[in-house]
């Protein structure tokens, strides 16, 4: 089990260790993700060690899971993006999330409810490269594919502080 899967079955409510510092921390994280320890510091007018301290124990917690660099997929030379889903056959669940790890076009799998069991996000460097990955995730079920035109609301940090 993953930390998101932890974090989500831990609590329904906020975390305990989200308290107005780690609040500021995160904030600053989210705009910044590359900021040095002391850089932190400084702007949340803390030492570099107390900073350390608490940024370690957001990752302990499951509560910061990871820095990641976001690339654009059109300049690697994947320009299509598209939404599957995908409803699996009988017994063919497993083999469509096994598929759906080793196919390094899927950049994000998710286990749904309703009729579909899965969405997927493809990146693909035409349509007959999308095709291809449809073909194999058809050998276990059936596929419905939304093509992306535009991105209206791009990746973005979620709300630090809670949403009412």
């Amino acid at each position: 089990m993953n930390s998101r899967q932890n974090s989500r079955n831990a609590f329904n409510g906020r975390h305990e260790l989200l308290d107005e510092v780690n609040e500021r921390l995160l904030t600053e994280l989210h705009r910044d993700p590359r900021l040095t320890m002391s850089e932190l510091a400084r702007r949340v007018s803390m030492s570099a060690p107390a900073v350390t301290e608490r940024v370690q124990r957001l990752e302990r917690a499951g509560i910061i899971e990871g820095f990641r660099m976001l690339v654009d997929p059109a300049a690697l030379g994947m320009p299509v993006t598209a939404f599957v889903r995908i409803k699996p056959g009988p017994g063919q669940l497993p083999k469509i999330a096994q598929e759906a790890r080793d196919n390094p076009q899927v950049s994000e799998c998710y286990r749904i409810t309703g009729e579909d069991c899965f969405l997927a996000k493809v990146h693909a460097a035409s349509i007959e490269l999308l095709e291809e990955v449809l073909d194999r995730f058809l050998l276990f079920g059936q596929t419905t594919t939304s093509i992306v035109v535009s991105e209206p609301v791009p990746a973005r940090e979620l709300p630090v502080r809670a949403v009412h």
